[in-house]
């Protein structure tokens, strides 16, 4: 990644500035600058996808091209279903994708397919391979450190003398190794990893099913934290553990800051998940998609570059995740507006929320 002279949120800013301009001009010219744009995300098993990404991407969407239209479909973790969409699409006459890859490197033909059809590709969340035009994330890597040194913090004294069991991403995501390495680069040399595993479709269910295995590997009590890599593989880890009679749970990170791992941080199960603002990502996905629809350079948008395997000198957008203990979700979640104080206070967690200083 090279960044560029200018700041990142200055520029960011804008961008979107400019796609706003660009959005509110007469009734013909807004009439001209309609076309329809390719929304295609990965999968349903992770709550962000539907929840928050797609309604933030198609309202940014249409406040910067209120004449453009938008054509959706979920891959459902299936990246030959995900290839038929992204051909569909085409066919269809979108003039861009905005594309999260159910697997970056199988999504390559169809990326090449969407270039030699004149249609440009905003990589969305995840880096996929091929003639990409553009890349909106958050960075990886500090996703990492900050899930690593808050495990690091949480075990304390714990950590000289128990293990830690890693539950990594989706080894075809470029996102679970960028997560692993900065996770790995947090811990080296204060904690040991005692099982490694990676997780298919990142889900709750194969992240028990590991969680399960680490218990029997290593025994519960040598279990000092659990480095979960999303707030679904949590949820999968902290099953498994009470299945096996775990009754005071060690430190477990998570991702994505959903409500019900908001609540669970309040009641002591998780103990931190990383809060990257989704709509941050939808608005900066859009500006770029709808810059590129209408014949302009992602650059007007982009930050920095990145190299992926493929493509060198990518625009991109990188944005910055933050940490969210119990403390923090006041001043992080609830002052962004993802979540009110009622709806992550259920009625069994007020003493809680209470305790945390969470009150209305």
């Amino acid at each position: 990644m090279r960044p560029r002279v200018w700041q990142v949120l200055a520029a960011l800013a804008a961008g979107l500035m400019t796609m706003s301009q660009a959005a509110c001009g007469g009734g013909e010219e807004a009439d001209a600058e309609g076309f329809p744009v390719g929304l295609l995300l990965p999968s349903r098993s992770v709550p962000r996808w539907e929840h928050s990404d797609r309604p933030l991407i198609e309202k940014r969407l249409k406040d910067l091209c209120p004449r453009c239209t938008v054509e959706y479909a979920n891959a459902e973790n299936d990246a030959d279903r995900q290839r038929q969409q992204v051909t569909t699409m085409i066919t269809k006459g979108v003039k861009v994708l905005i594309l999260d890859a159910a697997d970056t490197r199988a999504l390559r033909s169809s990326i090449r397919e969407a270039h030699q059809a004149g249609v440009p590709v905003v990589a969305y969340d995840r880096l996929a391979e091929g003639p990409i035009s553009g890349f909106v994330s958050f960075d990886g890597e500090q996703v990492g450190r900050l899930q690593g040194e808050a495990l690091v913090k949480a075990m304390g004294e714990r950590a000289k003398s128990k293990q830690v069991v890693m539950l990594n991403g989706d080894p075809t995501s470029p996102n679970a190794a960028w997560y692993r390495k900065g996770a790995l680069s947090a811990m080296a040399g204060k904690v040991k990893i005692g099982r490694s595993y990676d997780t298919l479709g990142w889900s709750a269910g194969n992240a028990h099913a590991h969680m399960s295995a680490a218990i029997a590997a290593l025994g519960p009590a040598r279990i000092g934290g659990v480095l979960a890599a999303n707030d679904e593989m949590a949820a999968g880890a902290i099953a498994a553990l009470k299945s096996a009679g775990v009754t005071k749970l060690p430190p477990i990170t998570g991702q994505d800051a959903e409500l019900d791992a908001v609540r669970r941080i309040i009641d002591g199960e998780q103990y931190m998940t990383v809060y990257k603002p989704f709509g941050k990502e939808a608005a900066a996905a859009a500006a770029m998609a709808v810059a590129l629809g209408r014949g302009e350079d992602a650059d007007t948008v982009a930050t920095t570059t990145t190299d992926s395997p493929t493509t060198r000198g990518i625009p991109s957008v990188l944005l910055t995740p933050s940490m969210v203990t119990a403390r923090t979700i006041e001043q992080t979640l609830v002052k962004d507006d993802l979540y009110t104080v009622d709806e992550i206070c259920t009625r069994n967690l007020r003493p809680a929320c209470q305790k945390a200083g969470l009150t209305q």
